[in-house]
């Protein structure tokens, strides 16, 4: 049966919207009845960039392409400087833009398209964050990806503040249409915008990063802007601090706070925390394995990627991914620290800049920071901290470095403090 058939008859009778966009509550039925995009030139196998949002024609779109056995390339306007990249990575045959449909002529093959193509089956690629290196493209099954939908689970209604061309709003669509649940486009992804949404829709759900919840934090708007109807906060695709965190917690004592972790490689894995306030979690689900291998946590899942379409198989012979993730563990709960490429040696003396960057977000009216290690004629590394102040005002820098003396051994403490902006890219992640 074609997906939109199916979610059709998931949703025959349904008397709300699945979509509020712009204002206009739409229902699936209203969503399948847009005007559709001419794909008459698109042939089952080809690989098509969509660059969209989550609004009608773009979800319409996407759900027409699995129909054709496309292999979706979902890209935003946000990330336009690196689409020549992209389309070359992924090997698009492809583009649609503004409902226009334009070829692309490349003559290239991979063995991994073409093995998309024997099946028949639809494919979705993903880009990494791109944090160490250029991004890579990430091939998954559609058809093995969407086999997780079809367990039915409750749904709240919720925002869809992470973007078309990430895994995890790529989820929230679909966990959506499966459940028969209500999904929020936000009119803009700042602080008071997503909050003023959540507000204005009885949103009971926030999916977000850490990056963007210490930006709330320091924007004041929590408590007195968040409204009522807000129940669960959900967090991923970085680490989360512990002083973040516990300050959520103490201003926001009705909303549940749970950490989500996975990865475009795996899929989505299911994830439960051991409490609201807690960094430690259970990561598993069904098909997932997983496993510390000298402090770094490793998975195997079913729902893996095929593979890269630009970089050589991250998998091991036994199907395991080096997450290169640090982990503590206690109990089956896992707390991740930071990253091997995070871990800074002076002196032969290793640590996180996890631990750093912890202790500098309690010096007063710091909003963002970031550790980083440069190079030493003498010691090998040292480290340099930048730090951005909230809005309010200044930081004092000469203040901040006897504060991190005191609280810091004297490897750790930064040879250098910059007070400027810290980088976030359009994924709300620090850069």
């Amino acid at each position: 049966m074609k997906l939109i058939d199916k979610l059709e008859q998931i949703w025959a009778g349904a008397d709300y919207p699945f979509l509020i966009h712009r204002g206009t509550g739409l229902r699936f039925s209203e969503i399948a009845a847009q005007q559709p995009v001419d794909l008459s030139g698109i042939r089952q196998g080809d690989v098509v960039a969509l660059i969209g949002d989550f609004e009608p024609s773009s979800i319409l779109t996407l759900l027409r392409l699995i129909d054709l056995g496309a292999i979706l390339v979902p890209l935003t306007v946000e990330t336009v400087h690196e689409h020549e990249y992209f389309f070359e990575a992924a090997l698009v045959d492809a583009v649609i833009r503004d409902g226009v449909v334009t070829r692309r002529e490349h003559g290239q093959r991979h063995e991994f398209i073409d093995t998309l193509r024997a099946r028949g089956h639809a494919g979705l690629v993903l880009f990494s964050s791109g944090t160490t290196g250029r991004p890579k493209a990430i091939l998954h099954d559609l058809s093995l990806f969407l086999q997780r939908f079809e367990t039915p689970r409750p749904t709240l209604r919720t925002i869809n503040f992470l973007l078309f061309d990430h895994i995890g709003g790529i989820n929230t669509l679909f966990h959506t249409l499966f459940n028969k649940g209500v999904v929020v486009a936000p009119e803009a992804r700042t602080v008071e915008s997503v909050l003023e949404t959540c507000r204005q829709y009885d949103v009971e759900v926030l999916p977000t990063t850490p990056t963007f919840l210490r930006m709330m934090l320091m924007s004041g708007a929590i408590p007195a802007q968040v409204p009522a109807c807000l129940k669960v906060v959900t967090y991923g695709t970085e680490r989360m601090d512990q002083p973040t965190l516990d300050a959520l917690c103490k201003l926001l004592p009705d909303v549940d706070f749970r950490q989500t972790f996975g990865m475009s490689e795996l899929g989505i894995v299911r994830v439960k925390s051991e409490a609201r306030d807690s960094l430690f979690m259970k990561v598993g689900g069904e098909g997932v394995e997983t496993r510390v291998v000298n402090d770094v946590l490793q998975i195997r899942s079913q729902s893996r990627m095929l593979g890269y379409l630009n970089a050589p198989s991250p998998f091991d012979a036994e199907g395991w991914y080096d997450s290169k993730d640090i982990v503590e563990s206690r109990d089956g709960y896992y707390k991740v620290v930071g990253r091997i490429s995070d871990v800074i040696n002076v002196g032969g003396l290793k640590f996180m800049a996890s631990e750093v960057e912890r202790v500098a977000l309690d010096y007063p009216g710091v909003s963002l920071v970031k550790a980083v290690p440069r190079q030493n004629p003498i010691t090998g590394q040292h480290v340099e901290l930048m730090v951005q102040p909230n809005a309010e005002g200044a930081v004092d820098k000469d203040a901040l470095a006897a504060y991190l003396k005191e609280r810091l051994q004297p490897h750790m403490t930064p040879k250098r403090i910059r007070i400027e902006a810290v980088s976030v890219g359009h994924r709300f992640k620090k850069a």
